[in-house]
């Protein structure tokens, strides 16, 4: 009996990384569910529930709004899939599937300079 496993590891079926939650397996792409605007397939906000992330998803939900994404922004506290995007202070903002920022509260306009050279 071994105190660590040992042997490969299972080949884990990938997700859609947008908010479409298409049962695709191949890989991700930021175009999964074609419905990318301006650039953008998905947004993200990834935090534990303090105030400080409440307020980088209000101020992201603000910012595409302003932008005129029909967009709707994600709100993530399962610290299971926070760590695998390798995120280690919070909060933090994905988009397309890319950490843009962590550990600061950006403000809207911030977010919309973000958002902007993603396009």
């Amino acid at each position: 009996m071994s105190l660590f496993k040992s042997g490969k590891k299972k080949e884990e079926a990938k997700t859609c990384c947008c908010a479409c939650s298409s049962n695709q397996t191949e890989e991700i792409s930021p175009t999964c569910c074609g419905e990318e605007i301006k650039g953008i397939c998905c947004i993200k906000v990834l935090g534990a529930g303090c105030k400080s992330c409440h307020e980088l998803f209000e101020n992201t939900k603000k910012a595409a709004a302003e932008m005129g994404l029909g967009i709707e922004v994600e709100y993530i506290t399962d610290m299971q899939k926070i760590m695998e995007y390798g995120v280690m202070s919070m909060p933090a903002l994905v988009v397309n599937d890319k950490v843009v920022s962590m550990g600061k509260v950006l403000k809207a306009a911030e977010i919309e300079k973000l958002l902007t050279k993603t396009e």
